[in-house]
């Protein structure tokens, strides 16, 4: 029998998200957006109210949350602001594959940190001539004794520079394709590395994105993530985790883009009247609704089969692509609602198209999420 029903338990985590969302990111986003950067402290609360790495499992210290759990998370800060929370986002992505694939060891080590302070962790597969052919990667991971020493560049690495940990995708011989990546966790302390921030982003300004640069850096054999080899199919496991947290971010995008919408639709007057007294204008509002509430449910069943062991890289694929594009279209149609206000930084619905492009874009393009989507169905 099908439950569309949150347990006690996940209603006052939305709720605390949510309250969360209100005190402290919504009053500094514009500002955030402005600055390039996070507000100063809001690591410090997210990390003592809970929202920071929630899915570090209990037995490490953490809240142990299930994928479905976080996605309430992630709904939540999406409506606040896009770029803030892919720097929560963004570390959940780097925490995941060490979750997903280090031993039990591995993860007591690396992972202590976490339970004491606020941590950033990043990713770093894309690099600047691939992004959707990650395969090819041209980071090269050299075995030399007891370590490995890595060379080369990533690419629009969120919390570059900043994260205490980076799993770093590397390839130990590039003509091998994935059949010679690997996954190395690299700590910010080991010499070698260089963070290039990005900035003049369009959007997600909030975000640190920076280009990564490792010129020999050493990196004990310990922090391999599995055996060599795996590093494709560890990153590819992660990304259909992470995609959809993405979804479910989107999601808030286009609630937070109806809900301003409504509201200046209720109060601005043409022709004597409301305009939201118009059909035009309604059916816009409608088809947000229609958005959001299919939106969410896709994020939905793609998390619960996640958090039930089953096959998701499709239904993940589905729920980013699918969010992604239909918060696009909210925040762009809350722009046509709001006419030339709706162009100007003085309200927040041109914000919130220039941070949700991005989400059609990285964890992989909604291109390539038809691709997934497309091959799962041929080979059905």
């Amino acid at each position: 029998m099908l439950d569309f029903e949150l347990s006690e338990e996940q209603k006052q985590l939305q709720a605390l998200a949510r309250d969360f969302t209100r005190k402290e990111i919504l009053p500094a986003a514009q500002r955030a957006d402005r600055e390039e950067r996070m507000p100063e402290g809001l690591l410090e609360k997210a990390f003592a109210t809970g929202l920071l790495n929630p899915e570090l499992p209990e037995e490490l210290g953490g809240s142990g949350l299930s994928l479905l759990d976080e996605i309430l998370i992630a709904e939540e800060l999406g409506y606040g602001c896009m770029g803030i929370y892919t720097t929560l986002m963004a570390s959940a992505l780097g925490l995941t594959p060490i979750l997903l694939a280090a031993t039990p060891e591995q993860q007591r080590r690396l992972l202590a940190p976490l339970r004491e302070r606020p941590c950033l962790l990043a990713f770093a597969l894309s690099e600047a001539n691939n992004g959707s052919d990650a395969a090819a990667m041209r980071t090269l991971a050299r075995r030399d004794g007891g370590d490995f020493v890595i060379s080369g560049s990533k690419m629009w690495i969120s919390n570059g520079g900043e994260a205490e940990l980076t799993v770093v995708f590397a390839t130990t011989d590039p003509s091998q394709g994935h059949r010679s990546s690997v996954a190395i966790v690299v700590p910010r302390s080991a010499p070698g590395q260089q963070a290039h921030p990005i900035h003049h982003k369009l959007g997600q300004r909030a975000s640190l994105t920076s280009e990564l640069v490792f010129d020999e850096v050493r990196v004990p054999a310990e922090n391999l993530l599995g055996e060599v080899g795996a590093g494709f199919r560890i990153a590819m496991q992660t990304l259909d985790r992470t995609r959809i947290p993405v979804a479910a971010a989107s999601v808030g995008v286009a609630r937070r883009a109806r809900d301003e919408a409504l509201r200046y639709a209720k109060e601005r007057q043409a022709f004597g009247r409301p305009v939201a007294d118009f059909q035009a204008i309604q059916f816009k509002l409608a088809d947000m609704e229609i958005g959001i509430q299919s939106g969410r449910w896709l994020a939905y069943r793609a998390a619960w089969l996640a958090d039930q062991g089953r096959p998701h890289s499709a239904e993940a694929a589905a729920a980013k692509a699918y969010c992604s594009d239909m918060a696009f279209s909210a925040a762009n149609e809350a722009i046509q609602i709001f006419g030339g206000a709706g162009y100007v930084g003085e309200y927040p619905v041109e914000k919130l198209l220039r941070d949700v492009k991005l989400n059609q874009i990285y964890e992989g393009t909604n291109e390539i999420m038809r691709v997934i989507i497309a091959r799962s169905l041929l080979r059905a």
